[in-house]
């Protein structure tokens, strides 16, 4: 009966592997396809569409981009900075709220709960809120219009990470660190961030996502191109190929007229915005799949 349920075993774990390899294949497939189609040249992409297997190869649409490399380079150097200091703030601010709300002998913890839920319920508005960044904190064209608005902290993370502490964390545990002499910023730092690892991974990965696709902030809060990052100058730039394509047809060199591979650019805008986090993600994912399993198990 054992060497039965061995083999069936065996053969449903090589079935779901199967079934598994087949669906990453499915997901990988769209990326595959835009990064084939930035090498493609222009007139095989609007002659044949977009294809695994192009007609002929380019690189026109990455020799265009990178005419303009020191502003890349610069978008690059603001995106990562931007994601960094964001995604590192939000798990230090979303912890630190979290932690005293997860705590049962925290006399004000339903009125923080009460006040972090609300606001996932109601919102004042982009008006208000350009109106109170603006004039009252004054970060219009500085890096923090970057940073604070809308992503420093979300009440949905600050409910997952409580629940989290509450539901893995043994109240034991923090009560023998107070028997120690342990204060309650020692407990934060030396027992519940590191037993924390999983979900801070997990919502920090959503976090630096959600800072490094960003372009609403720069749009509202930024007058200056100088401060732009990846996702703002990717679009400014096809903006200026929209507006050549259908103006003029082409970029005038040395006095010619060069026919810009629209198409083709607008695959390359794509890879090079999503390139740093597909090489990212590999090293966080066993992070985020631990993350997202405890989470879901009660303690």
């Amino acid at each position: 009966m054992g060497k039965l349920e061995s083999r069936g075993e065996k053969s449903f774990r090589i079935f779901a592997l199967i079934v598994l390899i087949i669906v990453t294949l499915i997901a990988l497939l769209p990326f595959l396809l835009i990064i084939i189609s930035s090498f493609t040249d222009e007139k095989a992409l609007t002659a044949n569409g977009y294809s695994f297997f192009p007609e002929k190869w380019s690189i026109d649409s990455y020799k265009y981009m990178l005419q303009d490399g020191t502003k890349i380079f610069r978008a690059y150097g603001i995106s990562i900075f931007v994601t960094a200091v964001g995604t590192a703030s939000s798990l230090i601010i979303t912890t630190m709220l979290a932690y005293p709300m997860s705590r049962p002998d925290f006399k004000f913890r339903n009125v923080y709960a009460f006040i972090v839920f609300f606001t996932m319920l109601f919102s004042g508005g982009i008006v208000p809120a350009y109106m109170m960044w603006t004039r009252f904190f004054g970060i219009t064209n500085t890096i923090w219009a970057l940073i604070i608005p809308n992503y420093l902290m979300s009440a949905f993370n600050v409910l997952l990470v409580r629940n989290y502490f509450k539901n893995n964390v043994p109240l034991a545990l923090i009560e023998s660190a107070q028997i120690d002499g342990a204060g309650e910023m020692k407990i934060l730092f030396k027992i519940m961030l590191p037993l924390a690892v999983p979900v801070s991974v997990t919502i920090g990965l959503f976090t630096g996502l959600a800072y490094w696709n960003d372009w609403i902030n720069a749009l509202y809060y930024l007058d200056s191109p100088k401060l732009y990052g990846i996702q703002n100058l990717l679009t400014t730039m096809m903006n200026n190929i929209q507006f050549l394509t259908s103006g003029q047809g082409g970029l005038v060199t040395s006095g010619q007229v060069i026919a810009l591979p629209a198409n083709g650019i607008r695959m390359a805008l794509a890879v090079t915005g999503i390139l740093p986090i597909l090489i990212l993600f590999p090293f966080l994912q066993k992070y985020l799949i631990r993350g997202v399993v405890i989470g879901a198990v009660k303690g």
